[in-house]
Formats: C-alpha cells, structure tokens, sequence
C-alpha cells in the first residue's frame, strides 16, 4: 500500500519528477518563506496533515519566524505580515478553496500591487503545484514527517 512519499516515488517515478519539476519552476522569482507560507496555507484548507508539516518545517529552514506560521490560519486579522505576504495568502485562498472564486478578481489586483506579472504567474504555479500535492498527499494518508 502505498502511504508515505517513499513508496509513491518509488511506484510512481515519472510524476514525482514532473511535480517537482513544477515545484522547482515556482521557487525562481519568488522567495523561499513566501513560498513556503502559502504552501503552509493551501495544505491547512486542504486538510493534507504531510504537506502541512513538511511545509511548517521547510518554513522554520527558509527562516519564517514561528509567530509568523502561528498566524498564517488567521491571517486577515494577524498583524506582522507585509503586503506581499497579505497579496499571496489572498491569492492562495482564492485559489484552493471553490467557495472563495467570488474574490478571485479583488486578489488577482491586489496581487498585482505588489508582484510583477512574471511573479503573479509563479505564485500561482506554486500554488497549482501544493494543490496537487495536497490531492495526492492527503487521500493517500501519507504520514507526516516529524515537526522540526
């Protein structure tokens, strides 16, 4: 049975090469604590207990500030975030939650106050990428890694 992302990379080569190949693509334009910040966010609404912790930890490496993931749930009412990490979270909710597509314009022009057209495409293939993971990762039951 396949359960933890050892034996599905090992059952399944080609797609994790090509979901990295895409996750590796996001990272170039963008930094690595946004990255992981939004990451952190999509797996939260999507209930993918892996990617959720693999994230947290991948966050404490790329620096995030533990105070900074404490509020990441929370994050419209959370004070300490700058614009840019407000844009992406939007973004990011707006993308990976259906009952958010209403707002889906309001956060694209926020976004592009404060990213380039060439980041607004990466953070959504990032976002696209976690998605997926999360789709894979979460009906799967892959078991999460240790906290960090």
């Amino acid at each position: 049975m396949i359960h933890d992302l050892d034996s599905f990379s090992k059952a399944f080569p080609d797609v994790v090469a090509a979901l990295r190949t895409v996750s590796h693509a996001a990272g170039k334009t963008i930094d690595k604590g946004l990255l992981e910040l939004i990451k952190v966010r999509a797996s939260q609404i999507n209930g993918c207990a892996f990617c959720l912790q693999l994230h947290l930890n991948w966050a404490r490496e790329a620096g995030v500030p533990q105070v900074k993931l404490d509020r990441v749930a929370v994050w419209r009412e959370a004070h300490g975030l700058s614009a840019e990490e407000r844009a992406a979270l939007a973004w990011t909710e707006a993308l990976t939650d259906p009952t958010w597509r209403p707002h889906t314009e309001s956060a694209r022009k926020e976004l592009a106050t404060v990213f380039s057209d060439e980041q607004l495409v990466t953070l959504t293939i990032a976002i696209a990428s976690i998605n997926a993971w999360n789709r894979i990762a979460g009906p799967l039951g892959f078991t999460p890694p240790a906290a960090e």
